[in-house]
């Protein structure tokens, strides 16, 4: 399902499109926000059903909304700058998903850090993506 996703999110040029993007990007924010309330609601058991269910939803929706500034933010700025290609608009995008999780947490020192290392590791991406970088290798036998 991922795959599917990351490879549809790539069929699109950065700068177009970017409802499809931001979809895109949501539904990805969503499926990983989906898989972490799941450990979390299996090695942390709640008390109540009800419990369960606001935990599952308060980190799937958390990560869905992360996703979509993600995938806003890093379309607006190919759009306004101009340059579809550039690794800033990543790290613009990764910015504004660490902001909404310190918004979501209510501390600006989680913004703060959120920003940096979530625009970083976009930055990172994207230049992976550009250069060709291998996220796993195959392997030798």
């Amino acid at each position: 399902m991922a795959q599917l996703l990351l490879r549809a999110y790539d069929e699109v040029p950065d700068g177009t499109q970017c409802h499809r993007k931001t979809y895109i990007t949501t539904l990805l924010g969503a499926l990983v926000g989906a898989i972490g309330s799941a450990y979390s609601v299996a090695l942390n058991p709640a008390d109540t059903h009800l419990e369960a269910v606001a935990r599952a939803g308060r980190y799937t929706f958390t990560a869905a909304a992360v996703g979509a500034m993600f995938g806003l933010a890093t379309c607006a700025s190919a759009q306004v700058r101009q340059k579809p290609d550039d690794p800033l608009n990543y790290f613009i995008g990764g910015c504004a998903g660490g902001l909404t999780l310190g918004a979501r947490a209510h501390s600006y020192g989680t913004a703060a850090a959120g920003c940096v290392c979530m625009g970083t590791a976009a930055t990172l991406f994207k230049i992976g993506k550009l250069e060709g970088w291998e996220y796993f290798g195959s392997p030798k036998v």
